[in-house]
């Protein structure tokens, strides 16, 4: 399947991939995104805008996720740094409706991880200067907008919080998002 190698989750929609990077005296090169290697897989989504964050060790933003009309799903890899990437399942009617996934990403490992529509996507930052960077299936859309509280007991992430200095850094916004029980589902 060219230079990527792709895996599913006990999510269903939500694919851990791997990319092959060449390496030599200079450095590396590798693919961040190729539409035919995806269609092999029978993806049928189109990105159609990109976001990149930068972010302090432990730092956490999410869970974030948009609802119709205006869903968005999201092709999400770490360029430098290293994060705990995390989705939850919060469609409707879903076998895995509050179920979590979560995988280390970072500079060195060139895993990416596709979140679909209907999974709220959020992350720990666990070093400084991180760089996140995501390619989305959907525009912003400040009306859909809908997030859940990152440490919500019912969800149980188990976050490394561990191998963060402190306590996690939120944004005020993102410290008062409602439980899974209590959220707009998709």
């Amino acid at each position: 399947m060219g230079v990527f190698n792709f895996k599913e989750t006990n999510i269903p929609g939500v694919i851990v991939i791997d990319s092959k990077a060449f390496h030599d005296e200079r450095g590396f090169f590798t693919e961040t995104y190729n539409k035919g290697n995806f269609d092999q897989i029978k993806f049928k989504e189109t990105f159609i805008q990109d976001n990149l964050s930068k972010s302090s060790k432990g730092v956490v933003r999410g869970l974030h996720y948009q609802i119709n009309p205006n869903p968005m799903g999201k092709l999400v890899r770490c360029i430098k740094g290293k994060i705990f990437d995390v989705g939850v399942d919060v469609r409707k009617g879903s076998l895995t409706l509050g179920k979590w996934y979560g995988e280390i990403l970072d500079d060195q490992n060139m895993k990416m991880i596709y979140f679909p529509p209907g999974i709220a996507h959020g992350f720990l930052c666990l070093a400084d200067d991180t760089y996140v960077y995501y390619k989305c299936t959907g525009l912003y859309a400040k009306d859909d907008e809908r997030a859940l509280i990152w440490n919500d007991p019912a969800v149980g992430i188990k976050w490394p919080l561990d191998l963060i200095d402190g306590e996690p850094n939120l944004s005020d916004k993102d410290k008062v998002h409602p439980a899974l029980a209590q959220a707009d589902l998709f």
